[in-house]
């Protein structure tokens, strides 16, 4: 695999994983880890690039109230639940919400969906969701990755 292809196929994967639940973002980098490790690094930026992305339109969708998405939406079922209520509630506070947004991107827990949704419906800063979702996400993905770089002895 090119580096450029690496760097392509990572922003797809990652975009297409933060939208569909059966397109596994992880997976990926452990493949890629496990195959070429000079592509470890920017695969890894560019499926925390694309997950950003894909997370940042379910937030946009959730603080706009977008019209395209209809109620039996996933979007709309997740604005609903009560995770995203609590979610929201624990949002409203600064010293709580940056901790939060970043141990869900992260760690994934509470999941990295409905916390989007919710900083969206909350009216989270932007900037401040895609820098936290890209800085955790980054680090998610270096942690699963970086180890079966070292394990397979892949240079």
């Amino acid at each position: 695999m090119s580096w450029a292809l690496g760097i392509l196929a990572g922003v797809g994967y990652g975009l297409g994983s933060a939208l569909l639940p059966i397109v596994n973002a992880e997976a990926y980098a452990v493949v890629c880890a496990s195959t070429r490790a000079w592509v470890l690094v920017p695969v890894v930026i560019a499926l925390a690039a694309g997950q950003t992305v894909g997370k940042l339109l379910l937030f946009e969708a959730a603080r706009r109230g977008s019209t395209r998405f209809h109620t039996g939406s996933k979007v709309a079922a997740l604005a609903e639940s009560r995770w995203a209520i609590r979610i929201r509630s624990a949002l409203v506070h600064r010293r709580t919400a940056l901790p939060l947004m970043l141990a869900s991107a992260g760690l994934g827990l509470p999941p990295l969906a409905l916390v989007s949704v919710a900083a969206g419906a909350s009216g989270q800063p932007r900037r401040t969701f895609a820098g936290l979702c890209l800085l955790g996400r980054t680090a998610r993905f270096a942690a699963i990755a970086i180890p079966v770089a070292y394990a397979t002895g892949i240079r």
